[in-house]
């Protein structure tokens, strides 16, 4: 095997998540919010977590006391009875801006609208709440649907200098400080020239394409998440980028429908890793490299064994 590459960390891992996430439980005397034990449906009493950005740990706190105070039940799986499942709070690692997202287990949240404004009274720097549906059984924690309680689903962060758009539901690096060196990691390995055309496949809200664009000639990023994709549009026009574009699809029918001829690819897909007919339009393009960020070692394994069957090494 080849030697290890070494290992790029922190200098203080400590409160480097800006996502809090806690679920909802009924206590003895009032409602409680925190975390599943591992392999349960226990959830303990979280207020304070190490790795979790401080602040929105507080916000978590305020939005619980605030909920609490209404008197409404968490939701119960078991029963399908109840209202509160769970809570996102995101916050900015380097802007402070934060959304708080409330997921409930039915269309109903009585009093919804009156919690958004006493969080955001008490908590000026949450740009917008959100309640969000989630009715399914299954482990997902948000639903498909979701209305504004008060102010904007969206707010603003800073990555590698760039302006940064998110909403609510938007797939964003937890440790922003890891995804700016792994970030500036990928672009090396990319060594991109003003000629290259580069495809930024599974883009999201366009951060890598963003910087690619600081060092290519063009750059395409692909997404198959409208929301994702307005987002990456604002961020780059905030940005003054303009040898960029976003287009909204699968990125192996757009790849299918031909007129693309990206010299670099970059991919950054789900757990699930990428599909075959994605694998097949990339190779059919023929870029001269390639760059995959994986958050699956397994997956990884599959799709790198099927690229050097395609000739890459």
């Amino acid at each position: 095997f080849p030697q290890a590459l070494p290992m790029v960390g922190m200098a203080d891992p400590l409160h480097c998540r800006n996502k809090v996430l806690r679920s909802f439980a009924n206590g003895k005397t009032s409602l409680y919010h925190g975390m599943y034990r591992a392999g349960t449906h226990q959830i303990l009493s979280v207020h304070r977590c190490l790795i979790e950005n401080s602040r929105a740990n507080e916000i978590a706190n305020c939005a619980l006391e605030i909920l609490s105070a209404m008197g409404l039940p968490a939701y119960r799986e078991d029963f399908h009875k109840g209202v509160l499942r769970h809570m996102q709070v995101r916050r900015g690692h380097h802007s402070g801006q934060a959304l708080v997202t409330v997921i409930t287990g039915g269309e109903e949240f009585p009093g919804g609208k009156e919690f958004a404004a006493k969080l955001m009274a008490r908590c000026p720097e949450v740009r917008g709440v959100i309640h969000n549906i989630n009715p399914r059984g299954d482990s997902a924690v948000m639903g498909y649907r979701s209305r504004l309680l008060a102010g904007r689903d969206e707010m603003w962060d800073t990555m590698s200098g760039l302006q940064v758009c998110l909403t609510s539901r938007s797939f964003y690096q937890i440790n922003t400080a890891q995804a700016e060196k792994l970030y500036a990691k990928a672009l090396q390995y990319a060594a991109l020239t003003p000629e290259d055309t580069v495809l930024d496949a599974y883009c999201g809200v366009g951060v890598i394409s963003m910087l690619a664009a600081r060092q290519a000639g063009r750059v395409i990023g692909i997404e198959i998440v409208p929301d994702a994709v307005r987002c990456a549009l604002r961020a780059a026009r905030r940005n003054q980028i303009d040898n960029i574009e976003f287009l909204c699809g699968d990125t192996a029918k757009v790849l299918q429908k031909g007129g693309l001829s990206p010299t670099v690819v970059l991919m950054d897909p789900p757990r699930a890793g990428c599909s075959e007919d994605f694998l097949q339009a990339v190779a059919a393009c023929q870029p001269r490299r390639l760059v995959y960020i994986s958050c699956n070692p397994q997956t990884l394994r599959h799709d790198v064994d099927w690229l050097e069957g395609a000739g890459y090494r």
